[in-house]
């Protein structure tokens, strides 16, 4: 077997195949022109430079109006999914609607993808852009004390690797930084893809899937997790957000997990908007 029960890359393929008979020119056309909208819609500090490199760019949505008993608004970081090697922030403004209406400023992230860098790069990219948030807080008019972080699909993967992060001992800042974290759909062992279509792109070494699966890391941030898949989605998504929520409880974690009905790997994204649960788990980490 070269990974579960999966004894080929075809069947890995198939398993962890997130389109599933969607198409993804229309996909992606839907999502730029909503976000072109969102953008419009409200008060931006677009294409933000957190590091050096032109891929390390976050855009801002601040708040419509921060808390009444606090003028620096909660902050959430939200990272975009595309497997590690497509998309960008750009397709992603949609998600702010109705949190910025909510009192939170929301900090859409970009980071370079593979294989233009290596699976770290975008990982410590990914890290950078907490930290610039956290360190930068009075200039964005946030609160630093009201971070919390998600994000979809890849974007999953790297919120629960931010858990994992030694906060303290490599960017001198306080462990309990983040409030919450919200993974939707994420993926937290990355040894299918080794043996998957995606390797070309990826160029996983084992060590970068030993060092980058948070099902085998310790979390380091005592923060409240909740992990969400769709009903819709490969049994794989559900699979692994169970395995990661054993390996966090385990720990002692304060994790949640939940299986949404009626939706599949991109429809759960409009959970952030409307009726959907995601905006009062977010606002709950803030209270």
């Amino acid at each position: 077997m070269l990974y579960q029960h999966f004894a080929t890359q075809e069947e890995i393929d198939r398993a962890y195949d997130p389109m599933m008979g969607r198409d993804p020119t229309v996909l992606v056309k839907n999502w730029r022109e909503r976000s072109e909208a969102s953008r419009a819609n409200h008060r931006t500090t677009l294409g933000l430079a957190y590091g050096p490199s032109l891929a390390e760019r976050m855009d801002i949505f601040h708040a419509d109006a921060p808390h009444a008993d606090n003028p620096q608004a909660p902050v959430h970081v939200f990272f975009h999914g595309g497997y590690w090697r497509s998309l960008s922030q750009r397709e992603f403004s949609f998600i702010v609607d109705d949190l910025v209406k909510t009192g939170i400023t929301v900090a859409v992230v970009n980071y370079a993808l593979c294989p233009q860098v290596r699976f770290s790069e975008l990982v410590r990219q990914s890290q950078a852009a907490v930290a610039y948030v956290y360190t930068h807080a009075a200039e964005l008019g946030i609160d630093p004390e009201q971070v919390s972080i998600s994000g979809h699909s890849a974007g999953g993967h790297l919120c629960a690797l931010l858990m994992s992060t030694d906060w303290e001992g490599v960017f001198g800042l306080p462990d309990q930084l983040i409030r919450g974290a919200l993974c939707v759909s994420g993926l937290y062992d990355l040894r299918p893809f080794s043996w998957s279509w995606l390797q070309p792109k990826l160029q996983l070494t084992g060590r970068d899937v030993q060092e980058f699966s948070p099902l085998w890391l310790a979390c380091r941030v005592p923060a409240e997790v909740k992990l969400v898949a769709g009903a819709l989605e490969s049994a794989e998504f559900a699979r692994q957000m169970s395995a990661y929520s054993e390996h966090l409880s385990e720990q002692s974690q304060n994790v949640t997990q939940q299986l949404l009905p009626e939706v599949d790997h991109f429809s759960i994204l409009e959970h952030y908007l409307g009726d959907g649960c995601f905006v009062e788990w977010i606002k709950g980490f803030h209270d």
